[in-house]
């Protein structure tokens, strides 16, 4: 637990200053010529969206997110209303905790309309995976996105113990150890060390999903009544990327 590997953890994950609030801020004042993102259809108390019109909601938000033209569908009091009576959302999101990656405002959704699992290093544990099976087997999503990010710290401190044998504090080498097969398996690709160890554990986190999981996923997985995707978050731009799709 030396003060070095304790810096660069912290160091690593305290870098908050382009948090999305500001955007949000933005979208409201561009809320006169933006056109309202419609909210997500709901029959019978469930999505009625297929996978792939899921997904599709998600790319065109991000869109807008782009272009600053959002406008939040759901945010009423009516919508609160609704909601204090059960949810309906249509994606099961696994993201990172990290400050500057709030999924709701990436991709311009309401209240209750993204079902969010975050952990540092968005892995899957047995709460994130009972979290997941959860929102497929009782409220009905058609899809399940695990997100990454440009320069997690959670996959850096993962690197540190590969590369020096860095330790850290408390729990958070624990935390971080689901996260080091993926950073030995990105050793030797070519380009950014870094983006390449988090495309590969959002890569071994949906393989779990896919593979791995309880007949709760892998039966609506296999009849084609959901999906399981990766996205790759860039910070300076704001631009998610999906892929890995089935």
């Amino acid at each position: 637990m030396c003060n070095v590997s304790r810096r660069l953890f912290l160091t690593a994950t305290a870098a908050s200053a382009a948090i999305a609030l500001p955007a949000s801020l933005h979208a409201e004042e561009a809320g006169a010529s933006a056109v309202p993102l419609a909210p997500a259809p709901v029959k019978d108390g469930k999505s009625t969206l297929t996978p792939d019109e899921a997904l599709d909601l998600l790319k065109q938000g991000n869109e807008a997110f782009l272009r600053n033209e959002l406008v939040y569908p759901n945010r009423t009091e009516t919508r609160r209303l609704e909601l204090a009576k059960g949810q309906a959302p249509f994606c099961a999101y696994v993201s990172c905790s990290d400050s500057r990656v709030p999924p709701e405002l990436l991709f311009g959704r309401g209240l209750g309309e993204l079902f969010i699992i975050r952990n540092a290093g968005n892995t899957v544990d047995t709460v994130a995976m009972g979290s997941i099976e959860y929102a497929v087997a009782e409220l009905g999503v058609p899809l399940i996105v695990v997100m990454g990010h440009e320069s997690c710290g959670a996959v850096k401190a993962a690197m540190a113990v590969v590369e020096s044998n860095a330790r850290f504090p408390g729990q958070i080498d624990n935390m971080i150890e689901p996260i080091i097969p993926a950073v030995l398996e990105a050793r030797g690709q070519t380009g950014d060390p870094t983006e390449n160890a988090v495309r590969q554990n959002v890569r071994r986190v949906v393989r779990t999903l896919r593979e791995e999981s309880d007949p709760l996923l892998l039966k609506p997985l296999a009849e084609g009544r959901i999906k399981v995707v990766g996205a790759y978050y860039r910070l300076d731009t704001g631009v998610v990327e999906f892929f890995d799709q089935q």
